[in-house]
């Protein structure tokens, strides 16, 4: 049986505001939690729009994102 997402058992990074996170064009549309963070402390998934300023901070846990620079 694989590892669920979000089980301690997974390499993952807590979502909150004390953290800035870097996202490439590629993972856009941005939302969060991102794929990759832990799901069992989570707020609700929400769709962040970061493309027209390249900055953004999610409205539940104040995470913030920026786009990194030649991510295309």
């Amino acid at each position: 049986m694989g590892a669920k997402a979000g089980t301690v058992d997974q390499n993952l990074i807590p979502a909150n505001a004390q953290n800035r996170y870097g996202v490439r064009i590629g993972d856009l549309p941005l939302s969060c939690p991102m794929p990759g963070m832990y799901l069992w402390n989570s707020h609700p998934k929400v769709f962040i729009p970061i493309e027209a300023t390249g900055e953004a901070k999610c409205p539940y846990c104040g995470a913030e994102y920026h786009i990194l620079e030649g991510s295309e």
